[in-house]
């Protein structure tokens, strides 16, 4: 079940350990894993909390991302003070002017805001992926892609060929694997309520980044198709065919990178459809329902590219169409 939003009974110790003493702890957020977020307030100065629970949560891949992204010119949230060993982080406060949220209020800003967002990947992927991260390839990419046969298709009673669905897979992931571009950097969680406007910076400063510790050395595309294929909001399709053009014209990527990208964002969303399905059924979290019409809308579209028949070919086989949108209406 999704914990409650009450800050940790051990906090107020820690914030007084740290400066922060006599400080209040409001709700901020929380996510899809154990980790809850809080905003602290102490008269005029205020931060952000971390609670993530050890055995569940480990903090430190946290501090080492922000650390080297802040190193390389990007915007992560510096750490003011920590406790790994309770798995406290105080964190600096970006604010409230999400890009969703000013995305939604403003539609007119979408060209200019997700150009930055492509922007940030530019800047990140100039640079050699972080040392000591996992691999994010062909291995993991077809591990990722059971939770869709494992927790989606019982969760709507479809009878699937398992073998054939990983083989149709491999034939479109392979040439992914070996078409030379990378590894970069992948954030992995890159979209638009993981990305802050952060006021008096500038250029991809602009933007704070959130929810990176799974940070893996993975393909260049999978974050701008995170960021464009967005599961929790409607990225207009002008708009992302410009993002991928903006992309490829800055670094010098061609056809393979063209290629890569719907093929990843597929992955990506088929994963999505099982992680959706899992939170709900093993985690308590009902709402995640509510994403699964656009997630099969994103993904119905990422199969028309003629290079991912051979996926599209099982999902016509295997996944009938009140298998798709059908069971989440309600829900949506």
């Amino acid at each position: 079940m999704a914990a409650p939003m009450n800050p940790p009974p051990h906090a107020p110790e820690f914030l007084a350990s740290c400066g922060w003493g006599g400080a209040e702890i409001l709700p901020l957020a929380g996510d899809a894993s154990f980790r809850r977020y809080f905003r602290v307030v102490n008269g005029d100065r205020t931060a952000v909390l971390m609670d993530a629970p050890p055995p569940h949560e480990d903090p430190r891949p946290f501090v080492a991302v922000a650390e080297w992204l802040i190193g390389r010119g990007l915007s992560a949230p510096p750490i003011l003070a920590r406790d790994l060993k309770q798995g406290l982080l105080l964190l600096g406060d970006f604010g409230n002017a999400r890009l969703r949220e000013t995305l939604d209020s403003d539609p007119g800003r979408e060209r200019e805001l997700y150009a930055l967002a492509t922007d940030v990947l530019v800047h990140l992927h100039r640079h050699p992926p972080m040392e000591a991260l996992p691999p994010h390839g062909p291995e993991q990419w077809l591990d990722e892609l059971k939770l869709f046969t494992d927790w989606y298709c019982p969760a709507v009673g479809a009878d699937v060929d398992v073998g054939a669905y990983e083989i149709a897979w491999n034939q479109v992931l392979e040439p992914v694997a070996r078409d030379g571009l990378g590894p970069v950097t992948v954030l992995r969680d890159y979209h638009a309520e993981n990305i802050m406007l952060v006021e008096g910076r500038d250029g991809v400063a602009q933007f704070g980044l959130l929810d990176f510790q799974d940070a893996l050395a993975g393909h260049p595309a999978y974050d701008l198709a995170s960021v464009l294929e967005d599961a929790r909001r409607d990225v207009p399709a002008a708009i992302e065919r410009a993002m991928i053009d903006r992309y490829k014209a800055a670094t010098g990527h061609g056809e393979a990178f063209e290629q890569a990208y719907w093929a990843l964002a597929a992955q990506r969303n088929t994963r999505i459809l099982g992680v959706f399905t899992r939170l709900w059924k093993r985690d308590g979290k009902p709402h995640y329902r509510r994403f699964q019409p656009r997630m099969w809308g994103l993904l119905e579209r990422d199969l028309e590219q003629p290079h991912l028949a051979p996926v599209r070919e099982w999902f016509d086989s295997n996944i009938a169409p009140e298998h798709r949108r059908e069971p989440w209406k309600q829900a949506a």
